[in-house]
């Protein structure tokens, strides 16, 4: 009898306790605020980088992708003139210089800096999970006088997913996501990779976007590449109209770094060859942002 009433004791005891626990957990889910909210993070929902580390790219490191099979962004430029764009005029004297990836906490500032340094303004196509991990670093980029445009939330490879859904989803979450951020709905897209296909190009075209490609690439993503050679790929292939590719946002193994010192050297080089640096829609004369 008295091991029966011990049992139900514990049981009591057992139910008491979960009880509070949903309680406790109930209360704290109610009442916790938007900025004490924490992300899920797709790659890992136990864990989540730290301030020094940015959200990794879902299509995986550009090296490996940029490999497997070849741009056709020119040919998409031929199909849809009016949408996607790997250049600007030929006929000035006025190039723009484009980051990827970002924001990153590790090489963003110093991408920042330079670029004070020298008074030029730059285009950032940013990431939206990126954006949404390091907000203040996002606007320092518009508050600097750079514009910003659409790069995807998680930077998936749209042509290896395939999904016209995957593309609608990734650029509105971005954009809900970077307007929250800046203040104001961009423009502009750059598909992650540069990869995509006409259906893809169309339904961007239905959404408003310019998709916004390069005619001159840094080569600033290849692993091992001193800041030397990068500067040598842009001004061996710099021309008037030129939209330059390079990275401010890398993988946990990437390094940036080159990139930054790079632009010591690219900058004031075409400066002095009376280069204006402007930003895409200035070059493109198009709007950076929605009415």
């Amino acid at each position: 009898m008295k091991k029966k009433m011990w049992k139900a004791m514990v049981i009591i005891a057992l139910l008491i306790g979960f009880q509070v626990i949903g309680t406790v957990i109930g209360y704290a889910s109610d009442h916790l605020s938007n900025d004490e909210a924490k992300p899920v993070w797709w790659w890992d929902k136990d864990e989540e980088p730290s301030e020094e580390e940015a959200p990794p790219l879902r299509g995986g490191p550009e090296e490996d992708q940029r490999q497997q099979q070849p741009l056709v962004l020119q040919e998409l430029q031929e199909l849809y003139p009016e949408i996607a764009f790997l250049h600007g005029p030929t006929t000035g004297n006025k190039v723009a210089l484009t980051f990827d990836d970002g924001p990153d906490p590790r090489y963003t500032p110093g991408v920042l800096e330079v670029l004070e340094e020298y008074n030029v303004p730059a285009t950032f196509f940013l990431m939206g999970v990126r954006a949404e991990a390091q907000p203040e670093l996002a606007r320092q980029i518009v508050e600097e006088g750079h514009v910003i445009g659409n790069h995807t939330f998680w930077h998936p490879n749209l042509v290896t997913e395939g999904e016209i859904s995957t593309l609608v989803n990734e650029v509105q979450k971005t954009e809900d996501t970077l307007a929250e951020i800046v203040g104001y709905r961009t423009t502009m897209f750059r598909p992650p990779y540069g990869f995509l296909y006409p259906e893809l190009v169309e339904e961007l075209g239905n959404l408003n976007y310019s998709v916004i490609a390069w005619s001159v690439d840094s080569l600033d993503w290849e692993p091992l590449l001193t800041s030397e050679q990068i500067a040598q790929n842009v001004l061996e292939n710099i021309h008037p109209g030129a939209i330059v590719l390079m990275h401010d946002g890398a993988e946990a193994t990437g390094d940036r770094t080159q990139t930054i010192e790079a632009l010591r050297e690219i900058i004031p080089t075409l400066q002095e060859q009376g280069m204006e640096f402007v930003t895409v829609p200035e070059l493109l004369n198009i709007p950076y942002q929605r009415e």
